[in-house]
Parts: C-alpha cells; sequence; structure tokens
C-alpha cells in the first residue's frame, strides 16, 4: 500500500473521532428528550468533552511520548472503542457523562497521533500535506458525520450512531494494524519548554483570538438543532438539509480561508472572516423565525466562521516556527477549552435569557476576538502582504 493511501486511512480515523465530537450539537434534542434531561444538560455534554480532551491529551501524550506510535494509536483507539460501546449500552445521564470522558481522552490521543504518524510517513516536503489530510477528515465529519448521525438517530435510536462508531472504531484498529508501519515515539518536550511561550504577550493574545473567535462560535452551534427545530421552525427533513450544507459550507471556507491568506495576508483574511462571522450571527438573530432567510444564512456562517481557522493556526506557527508542535498543540488545547466554554456559557444564557439570544451573544463573543486581531495582528508598512502556504498548515 502507497504512502498517500495510508495517510487517507489516518484521515478517515479522525473523520470518525471528529462525528463522535461533534454529533452531540445534531442530536441534542433527541438526547434531552431520551434522557428526560433539558436541552441545557445535555448541552454540558460537549462542556465535559471539550474540557477533558483540552487538559487530558497533553498530559497523555507526554506521559506515553516514547511509545510506539503504531501501539499507541491502536490502544488510544480501543479506549475510544470502548467508550463508544459504554454510550449505545449503558443507561442515563451520569453513565454517558462517564463514556464521554473516556471517549475524550481516547479521542485526543488518536487525533495527535494520528497527525504524527501522518507527518512520519509522508514523503519528504510532503509533510504539511499529510497533516492537512489528516485535518480534512475532522472537517468532513462535520459534513458528512453530522447530518447522516442526524438521520440515523431519527430512523433508530441516537444510541445506535454510538454503537455504530464502536464497529467501525474496530474495523479501524484492525486496518490501522496491518497497513500502518510502526514508528518510533519522540522524546518527551519539557512542561516548562511549552509553558515559556506563554511568556510571551502576543502570542498569548493570538490564543486569546482563538479562544473567543471559536468560543463564540460553539456558543451557538452547540444549540444548533434546538434553536432551529424550536425558533426557526424548521422540520425535521429541513434541518438534516441545512446540517448538511453548514458542514460543506465549513469546508469551503476553510480552503478558501488558506487561499486569503496566501495571496491577502493574516490580517485582511482575518478581519474580513470575522466580521462577516459577526453579521452572520447578528442577522441569523434577526431573521430567526424564518426558515427561508436562516437557510442560507447557516451557509454563509459556516464559511465565515471556518475561513478564520487555517489562518490562525499559519499565523501561530509563524510567531514561533521552531515550536511549531508546541504552538499548535497549545492552540488545539485553548480551542477545545473555548468549545467547553461555549457550551456552558450557551447553557447559562439559554437558562437565565432564552434560547433565540444564542446567536446574538456568540456574535458579541466573535466580535472581543475582532478587537485582539486589530492592534495586535496589523501589519507594518514593512510586513509583506503575502504570509505563505497556509493552506498546508
Amino acid at each position: 500500500m502507497s504512502k498517500g493511501w495510508k495517510i487517507y486511512i489516518l484521515a478517515l480515523i479522525s473523520f470518525l473521532v471528529g462525528t463522535s465530537e461533534y454529533i452531540i450539537a445534531g442530536i441534542l434534542d433527541k438526547i434531552s428528550a431520551s434522557l428526560a434531561i433539558s436541552v441545557v444538560a445535555a448541552g454540558q455534554l460537549i462542556t465535559v468533552f471539550s474540557l477533558v480532551y483540552a487538559l487530558g491529551t497533553p498530559v497523555l501524550i507526554a506521559l506515553t511520548a516514547r511509545w510506539e506510535r503504531r501501539k499507541l494509536l491502536l490502544f488510544a483507539l480501543g479506549l475510544f472503542v470502548i467508550a463508544n460501546v459504554f454510550a449505545y449500552a449503558l443507561p442515563g445521564y451520569g453513565l454517558f457523562i462517564a463514556a464521554r470522558i473516556l471517549m475524550a481522552l481516547g479521542a485526543g490521543v488518536v487525533v495527535v497521533t494520528a497527525l504524527t504518524v501522518a507527518a512520519k510517513i509522508a514523503p519528504q516536503g510532503k509533510q504539511a500535506s499529510a497533516i492537512a489530510t489528516v485535518v480534512m477528515g475532522l472537517t468532513a465529519s462535520l459534513i458528512v458525520g453530522v447530518p447522516v448521525g442526524r438521520m440515523i438517530a431519527a430512523a433508530y435510536d441516537w444510541k445506535v450512531v454510538f454503537g455504530g462508531i464502536g464497529v467501525l472504531g474496530l474495523l479501524a484498529m484492525l486496518i490501522i494494524s496491518l497497513t500502518i508501519p510502526k514508528t518510533e515515539g519522540d522524546a518527551p518536550i519539557p512542561f516548562r519548554e511549552q509553558v515559556a511561550l506563554l511568556k510571551r504577550p502576543k502570542i498569548v493574545l493570538s490564543l486569546l483570538v482563538s479562544f473567543f473567535w471559536l468560543g463564540g462560535y460553539s456558543l451557538a452551534y452547540t444549540y444548533i438543532a434546538p434553536y432551529l427545530l424550536t425558533v426557526s421552525g424548521m422540520n425535521e427533513s429541513t434541518l438534516n438539509a441545512a446540517l448538511l450544507a453548514f458542514g460543506i459550507a465549513s469546508l469551503i471556507g476553510s480552503k478558501l480561508g488558506g487561499y486569503s491568506t496566501d495571496r491577502w495576508g493574516v490580517y485582511r483574511t482575518l478581519m474580513s472572516g470575522m466580521i462577516l462571522h459577526i453579521v452572520t450571527l447578528l442577522l441569523i438573530s434577526l431573521a430567526a423565525h424564518s426558515t427561508v432567510f436562516v437557510f442560507p444564512l447557516l451557509i454563509l456562517w459556516s464559511f465565515a466562521a471556518w475561513s478564520s481557522g487555517p489562518t490562525q493556526q499559519y499565523h501561530l506557527v509563524t510567531m514561533a516556527p521552531e515550536s511549531s508542535g508546541i504552538m499548535l498543540s497549545l492552540n488545539s488545547s485553548v480551542m477545545q477549552l473555548s468549545m467547553a466554554a461555549g457550551a456552558g456559557i450557551g447553557g447559562i444564557i439559554i437558562d437565565g435569557i432564552s434560547l433565540d439570544s444564542v446567536t446574538w451573544i456568540g456574535g458579541f463573543v466573535v466580535a472581543i476576538a475582532l478587537t485582539i486581531i486589530f492592534p495586535v495582528y496589523r501589519p507594518s508598512s514593512s510586513t509583506s502582504v503575502r504570509a505563505g502556504k497556509a493552506h498546508q498548515v
């Protein structure tokens, strides 16, 4: 099997893991009804997952740094499979939270290890492209995994989704054991070295951009299914179509965000993307009760939100190119923490204000990121507009 096909196998694994993470937002109403809990309580399943992912993954990666990579990938996938079986088989909200904790621990290690293996087995000079392919699997889970998961949950039961992911995880373990070569681990990076980067104010501010950008997005997206069903009055088939269109727009936005960064630079791309992100969330609030207007606005929102992803990652790497791995790891943890915060704050807003307010408040949170970008990212007159190959980061 060629190295290219092996990298695509790793991308499919990241797709499987991404589906298990993002699917909750697509079936939030069904989980709420099935477990006899509020939509807010169901939303905290995303908070728990993201917190455990953000805090647990760096620790587990550090502890297993010297492990042979294929062995680690199989171990993490095994934990992920067990967690999905628990989610399918065990009753009640409390046990489902426990399953999500195990799922997050397994998923975080799977993604980081898959990225590492992809870079190591890729041909010389193609490492960044290999990483981008694996990341594409995560993006594809929004395009295919979430709407398909929603359709399965509507036709059968939402627990069937996790049972199916568990079975596919077992199949993935078999394929990995047959196709992915053994790859040596790395020397662990001292924690002191990782934290040292946080002493640089511009890096901290740039990480805060990730936090508020994705936090505002998560605040609204976590509750998108009940929002569209209850506030916008969509039916089940229209919601499935909306989720599919949302995912496709995220892929297009990510691709064009990378192209724009190559062509016009980090500052212009982030400013335009964030402004459009804010405007679309505000317009969704104004047009919330009209499916005709909300549908295209959802597509525009997804496009704008995801256009910032590759640009922000590229910018962080260029700030400390000698520590690019650490920077991407820090950014990944910050993004997961922001998703946890967004889901948690969104729940408070729904309880204290209303469900239809999550979009405009989400836009306000994204605006905080915009206020950081303006003074920190603005290029000097001597800085070239061109920013490099952001789509390959």
